[in-house]
């Protein structure tokens, strides 16, 4: 074997590694993101009207109070009901009066209302501090928060109000405006569930150690109270946090070839992405409705030719859409759209079969799970809904 092939053969063989690692790279992301989907051990909504209308399954829990976000200074707290199976607190400072003008409002509320450029932080979910330097300071000054941001667990987020401009914006720490005062918050609530008081106590010490640094007055709401609303809410994203799913199973034992299955969902205008899931996106631009692999392997674009699966899943995750109800009407219309493309039989997660009933049932438990989120000034698909349910 000359040096010429020899050298030809390490080369091919160094690409076929690259791909078989690149492929398993993203079957492990694709796994990470939707796995857990497949694997809790919810109750089946779509399944429970196979026979006859049930009442929704969704959880009830004790009523907890949410804050209006349009009315509550930084620092005021309600009185919460108990939550079990969290860290204690220190009692509850009285309820402040709810606002009623731009007079009565909270500094950084009376701002925002006249100005509203920056609208990211909001007193119910965010840990919100307040700098204020005794000099205008670059983004520069808060070179310790940017190096620590991601020790927290949690969106770590920045306010400032411009110097020239005197507007508030989003704080990057590669901008270049000077600003007279910050605003520096926490995401206290999503997914994942409530930052730890430990953790909070934690984020509080280096925003102070920044403020000494920079000689500015520090200031920010009490801290085991703003804490327990965090977790009032937490109680409340868990109860109406519903995410549904419609499977497609093949009529007969042949499964799904993978690129008629893209074929397919091309002509519902769901496009393939990164993730190895196919989306649908509305007018703004997020993912409404999802198709996913059943078993949770990544469609990817060079293997649809060679690659099958038993089954497919369109996920309609509610609280993060726009009108759920509404999309999910959508979500039914590309179901059956596909079914007769595949084709396919719309099951539940127990194989049974889906009908009218069904579906209208689950449709009933959207509305009624919008219409809670609306009770608490949390519009569904909403900046501050994307944000909790992230």
């Amino acid at each position: 074997m000359s040096e010429l092939q020899a050298a030809l053969l390490a080369i091919g063989l160094g690409v076929v590694i690259a791909v078989y690692i690149y492929g398993w790279w993203k079957q492990r992301q694709y796994s990470r993101k939707f796995g857990a989907t497949f694997q809790q051990s919810h109750d089946d909504a779509l399944y429970q009207l196979k026979t006859e209308p049930v009442a929704p399954t969704i959880v009830q829990a004790s009523e907890p109070v949410i804050v209006n976000w349009d009315a509550m200074p930084v620092g005021a707290v309600v009185e919460l009901p108990v939550v079990e199976d969290v860290l204690p607190v220190m009692p509850l400072a009285p309820v402040e009066p709810e606002a009623e003008s731009m007079e009565q409002l909270n500094p950084i509320e009376a701002e925002a209302v006249a100005v509203e450029p920056c609208t990211l932080l909001d007193a119910r979910c965010d840990f919100i501090i307040e700098v204020d330097p005794d000099q205008p300071c670059s983004a520069e000054a808060l070179d310790g928060l940017w190096q620590r941001r991601g020790e927290f667990g949690k969106l770590v987020q920045v306010c400032g109000l411009t110097l020239n401009s005197v507007q508030w914006e989003k704080v990057a720490a590669d901008s270049q405006s000077y600003y007279s005062k910050f605003y520096i918050a926490v995401q206290m609530v999503d997914r994942g569930g409530v930052i730890p008081l430990a953790i909070l106590g934690q984020f509080c010490d280096l925003v102070q150690g920044i403020a000494d640094e920079i000689h500015a007055d520090m200031s920010f709401p009490d801290t085991n109270a703003t804490h327990r609303n965090a977790q009032a809410i937490d109680v409340f994203c868990a109860e109406v946090d519903q995410l549904v799913g419609v499977n497609l199973l093949p009529q007969g034992e042949r499964p799904f070839n993978a690129a008629k299955i893209a074929q397919a969902a091309a002509l519902l205008d769901m496009k393939l992405e990164a993730d190895g899931a196919f989306h649908l996106h509305n007018a703004s631009g997020y993912s409404v409705i999802t198709l996913v692999n059943h078993d949770a392997r990544p469609f990817q674009s060079h293997t649809l030719a060679h690659f099958s699966t038993p089954a497919v899943t369109l996920l309609l995750d509610v609280p993060r859409v726009e009108n759920p109800a509404e999309v999910f009407d959508q979500l039914v219309q590309i179901a059956q759209s596909l079914a007769r493309t595949l084709p396919a039989n719309l099951m539940d997660d127990h194989r049974v079969q889906l009908t009218d009933a069904a579906l209208a049932h689950t449709r009933t438990q959207i509305v009624e799970v919008a219409a809670k989120m609306s009770a608490r000034n949390l519009a569904p698909g909403g900046m501050q809904a994307r944000r909790l349910f992230s």
